[in-house]
């Protein structure tokens, strides 16, 4: 009743509390008594497709979980998410939106599973959280450091628990390797290699299509608040990766969002970054304040051949930290190689490994959050200091030259005709 009378709203306030770390218990018992579905968290789902779905699996089998209702633009995609859905709760429950406007209308959503392509990731999440919704986005959660800005600035105001979909955070091989670099194992941290794909740039469209009906594709909706440009299939089969309008950093953030957040991860940089920037012919050299270096790695071939100081057979999104007594590398299959070979005593059997791209243990901790007012392993403000990282990396081997860095200010130093590359131009979908 006070905090009725005082005209401050309820929501604002338990934001202010969360910024402040004031008032956990408070927050908890909130969000807890928000659940309005027999007690469990209802899930929606913003933009299904491969990804996604591999997603929802994991979320479905939690018992305090229950998925309510699927958005996406296209009605085969939400159509086979809600056979999904039905199939495994036994019922025909599951509502279908093709606009998630509607979806976020719903008081029984309590969270929302954004993993639409990324033109959409930072304005939905936004969205979602002005909707009082709390929100786990799929990475790269923003395609500009501008967007990722705002979004961490709104999750910071509406007291939104946030998760980015940098769930290696959550995987215990590279849990142990950033504990075993933090714990002193390599000794003085010196380097870290983060391998991304080699980058790219592609402003080429593809042929116009004559434009299905709304209801099967909304192709207005689709673009969203990306530049418009005609209809073609493909774009909405995938093919919209590497494309300017419609891709992250020149595509630098597919695997850096992971590779590049478990290297602050592992210099403990979450609140700060490199501050300084500079390409190399297959590679980007960036260097922190504290003397640490990170080299970004262009791997010719992710799923096949690496860079001389990658093993293939550690997987997809390999790490190395290297220290001044040793280095360990691993990546998504499990296995931790470094040497000398005693840094390895208490690694587990590859029998107990959990692949890299497993999202039950990043999901659960999202979930836990949400009742208990917790802050996410990769909450907005990890999510905002190491995409920034990246999209300032983009921008020094889109512009092919040295950039330095305020971390802590955000803001590129000595190159201003960096300034165009800060922010994209939202299209007036609505």
């Amino acid at each position: 009743m006070a905090m009725q009378n005082c005209g401050f709203p309820r929501r604002r306030f338990l934001g202010t509390l969360t910024a402040s770390g004031m008032a956990a218990p408070l927050l908890a018992s909130s969000l807890k008594s928000a659940t309005g579905h027999n007690g469990k968290i209802g899930l929606g789902i913003i933009g299904i497709g491969p990804r996604c779905t591999y997603d929802l699996k994991a979320m479905l089998p939690f018992s305090d979980v229950r998925c309510l209702a699927i958005a996406d633009v296209q009605a085969t995609r939400r159509d086979a998410g809600k056979q999904l859905v039905d199939e495994f709760y036994g019922n025909q429950d599951c509502r279908t939106y093709r606009d998630f406007r509607e979806l976020l209308e719903r008081p029984d959503i309590d969270a929302v599973l954004i993993a639409t392509g990324d033109r959409w990731h930072a304005d939905a999440s936004m969205l979602a959280a002005k909707a009082g919704k709390h929100v786990y986005s799929e990475k790269p959660c923003g395609i500009s450091m501008d967007l990722c800005q705002k979004l961490s600035k709104t999750m910071e105001e509406t007291g939104r628990v946030f998760q980015a979909g940098t769930q290696r955070r959550s995987v215990p091989n590279f849990q142990q390797a950033v504990e075993w670099v933090h714990s002193g194992r390599i000794g003085k941290l010196k380097k870290m290699h983060a391998s991304v794909y080699i980058p790219s740039l592609d402003n080429q469209w593809l042929p116009s299509e004559p434009q299905p009906s709304v209801d099967q594709v909304d192709w207005n909706l689709w673009l969203g608040p990306a530049p418009w440009r005609p209809f073609n299939q493909k774009y909405c089969d995938g093919q919209w990766r590497g494309q300017w309008d419609f891709d992250s950093g020149a595509r630098l953030l597919d695997w850096g969002a992971h590779t590049v957040d478990l290297c602050q991860w592992a210099n403990q940089a979450d609140d700060s970054g490199p501050v300084s920037f500079e390409p190399r012919p297959t590679s980007l050299l960036c260097r922190y304040a504290n003397g640490v270096e990170m080299e970004i790695d262009f791997l010719p071939n992710p799923f096949g051949d690496r860079a001389p100081h990658y093993t293939t057979r550690l997987g997809t999104c390999p790490v190395r930290f290297i220290g001044e007594e040793g280095w360990i590398e691993t990546g998504d299959e499990g296995e931790i190689i470094g040497e000398p070979k005693s840094l390895l005593t208490g690694q587990g059997e590859p029998a107990k490994r959990i692949r890299g791209l497993d999202v039950s243990a990043h999901a659960r901790n999202f979930f836990d959050c949400i009742a208990s007012g917790a802050l996410p392993v990769a909450n907005h403000r990890v999510m905002r200091k190491s995409h920034l990282a990246c999209h300032v990396a983009s921008i020094a081997w889109i512009l092919q030259r040295k950039i330095q860095y305020d971390p802590i200010a955000e803001s590129i130093l000595d190159a201003p005709e960096a300034t165009p590359l800060l922010s994209r131009a939202q299209r007036p979908w609505t």
